[in-house]
């Protein structure tokens, strides 16, 4: 396929209700769309580098320049016969990797409809359906989450995941714990916690809890394996595993017993997969993280869950958890069962409604053969 177009927009879409986790509060969300076109085939792809550092040292400023000034020149005009050859005409950029995954993301949607494949299948998916959670950001109080939760549980959500920050832990688990005893409930502190507070997950260890999720540095993976001896709860590492190589030495190490995958944070999805695979050659399990994706990215991710060894629910909520109005068609939904249908049709399986997408673009740049 030549690549005769690749466009860039920067999207702003307002959330739902601000989301609060212990690096701040978001009350929007801020990615980049990447288009691709070539011989009468479009492609879509979402970079999920946000407007700020604090997850990521990547911004969309960052993943803007790098897409616009090596990635883009690496492939435009050029005859690719597949994704990898692209991989290959870029190798040499170090990092970035969420402006890779987004040029990537569109990449793949391409060759996946140029074969009037779906996406999920291109990928090695294997289910129709994929279970899925939903992640609630730090409340005021409580019962304030109590409600949020029973809220959630109706809609047939089969997980729940906590943000959780020092000073905002224990209180909340205790809590739903006690109003909901049989709860699929996990927590995420974004790397809040050091080993000074050992005691803490050990108390957490009384609430059942499925995983504890970056509860240290965020590129620590040591430390993690010291605090992984001491507890009974399942640790997952997320901001500490940049690629294959990072889940080999988490695993080795024994810093964890679960892995989060996002597409974003290693790469792309042909990263994922290399680590999906090995995980399931360990006997780790793995789930698919979100990053309040627009229906784009998270077509992609659905397409990724449905692998095999995806085998707790991932954060992949419908569109309308965190957006009025996506700019998909159709838009995401949970069944009634806590799960997600996995689009079939082509490539990423939905289509991108052009009216909601300049409506949300900031800026756009177009880059021609």
């Amino acid at each position: 396929m030549r690549i005769t177009q690749v466009e860039l927009r920067h999207i702003k879409m307002v959330l739902v209700s601000p989301f609060v986790t212990s690096m701040g509060t978001e009350y929007d969300e801020e990615h980049i769309i990447v288009r691709v076109d070539g011989e009468g085939i479009t492609g879509w792809g979402e970079s999920v580098a946000e407007g700020t550092p604090y997850y990521s040292y990547e911004t969309v400023q960052t993943a803007w320049h790098i897409l616009r000034d090596f990635l883009i020149p690496s492939i435009l005009g050029k005859d690719l016969k597949g994704v990898d050859e692209a991989i290959a005409s870029y190798a040499i950029v170090r990092g970035h990797m969420m402006a890779k995954a987004g040029l990537e993301a569109a990449l793949w949607d391409a060759f996946a409809r140029s074969e009037n494949r779906s996406l999920s299948r291109m990928l090695g998916g294997v289910r129709d359906r994929v279970d899925v959670g939903v992640s609630i950001g730090i409340q005021p109080t409580e019962k304030d989450l109590i409600k949020k939760v029973e809220g959630y549980l109706a809609e047939g959500y089969k997980r729940i995941k906590i943000k959780i920050a020092p000073g905002n832990d224990i209180q909340y688990v205790s809590a739903l714990r006690n109003e909901f005893p049989r709860l699929l409930l996990q927590v995420d502190a974004n790397s809040a916690y050091t080993l000074n507070e050992i005691d803490l997950f050990k108390r957490l260890d009384e609430y059942n809890l499925s995983l504890i999720e970056q509860p240290l540095g965020y590129e620590d993976i040591y430390d993690h394996s010291k605090l992984q001896r001491e507890i009974k709860t399942p640790i997952c590492l997320d901001e500490s595993i940049h690629s294959l190589d990072d889940t080999r030495a988490a695993i080795e190490l024994k810093s964890c017993r679960i892995i989060n995958i996002k597409p974003g944070r290693v790469g792309g999805f042909t990263e994922s997969k290399l680590i999906h695979d090995y995980c399931a050659s360990m006997m780790i399990p793995v789930w698919h993280g979100g990053m309040l994706e627009s229906g784009i990215g998270r077509a992609g991710n659905v397409a990724l869950a449905s692998l095999p060894n995806f085998i707790l629910p991932g954060d992949i909520s419908a569109s309308k958890r965190y957006y009025k109005e996506d700019i998909v068609i159709p838009e995401f939904v949970v069944n009634s069962d806590g799960t997600m249908d996995v689009p079939s049709g082509p490539g990423i399986g939905v289509e991108v409604d052009m009216k909601m997408l300049e409506k949300v673009t900031v800026r756009k740049e177009v880059f021609r053969a």
